[in-house]
């Protein structure tokens, strides 16, 4: 079975990196992003990345492998989320479910902190801006897999984007004003690429929905990186 990298506080690192980390940062924002309100031209804005593998309600979130995103009953954060414990759910490593667990934790933060947060005007929002299938996020896998994987999603899934128009479509939701008038969504350009197609606020399933274990990933996570 192949080991997972940590963090240096002792966590798997796609969690450390994907979640925990923009959990902290986006909370060191805020008193900036609520000074920020009335000095600019629309209201600040705290937007997160997401991804079609992490939603279940996309074609892309239901492909079984290695598994869906799925935080179980949280019981790798529960027992404290460190060796030999590597997945949130606390059942047994699986890198590429791994990653797909930290970006659904993420769009649940992003609706936790609409919910907490709504009253200070901030915008909080997710994007998903299409598949960049040719970046380094894929530099640990097999070299076939790199050249294999931007021609499938080119020709067969059509979900490619290129790194320029992932850059537009973020920089859309982060300074649009049209994206503004929305908090607490995921913004998509949907799972197939197509010419001209208009953005549109994506659900969520029902694992990034559920109330209760939300409100419990985030007082976990509190704990986790030192807030609480």
């Amino acid at each position: 079975l192949e080991a997972p990298m940590r963090s240096p506080e002792g966590y798997e690192i796609s969690v450390a990196t994907n979640y925990f980390g923009h959990f902290l940062l986006a909370h060191l924002l805020l008193d900036d992003l609520k000074k920020a309100k009335g000095r600019l031209p629309s209201p600040p804005r705290l937007i997160t990345l997401g991804t079609v593998t992490a939603n279940s309600e996309e074609f892309g979130g239901k492909v079984p492998i290695p598994a869906p995103a799925e935080l179980g009953d949280l019981a790798g954060l529960e027992a404290g989320f460190k060796a030999p414990i590597a997945m949130i759910d606390g059942k047994p490593f699986k890198p590429g479910k791994a990653y797909k667990d930290s970006k659904l934790a993420c769009m649940i933060m992003s609706r936790e902190f609409h919910k907490r947060w709504a009253d200070t005007g901030i915008v909080f929002n997710t994007l998903y801006p299409g598949c960049v299938a040719d970046t380094a996020l894929f530099r640990d896998t097999p070299q076939a897999f790199r050249t294999i994987f931007p021609w499938f999603q080119k020709n067969i899934t059509k979900g490619y984007v290129s790194q320029p128009l992932a850059g537009d479509r973020t920089a859309q939701v982060i300074a649009e004003p049209a994206f503004a008038s929305q908090s607490g969504v995921h913004w998509s350009w949907g799972n197939r690429q197509k010419e001209g197609r208009m953005p549109f606020a994506q659900p969520l399933s029902a694992r990034g929905t559920n109330e209760a274990r939300n409100e419990r990933l985030w007082d976990l996570t509190l704990k986790a990186v030192g807030l609480a």
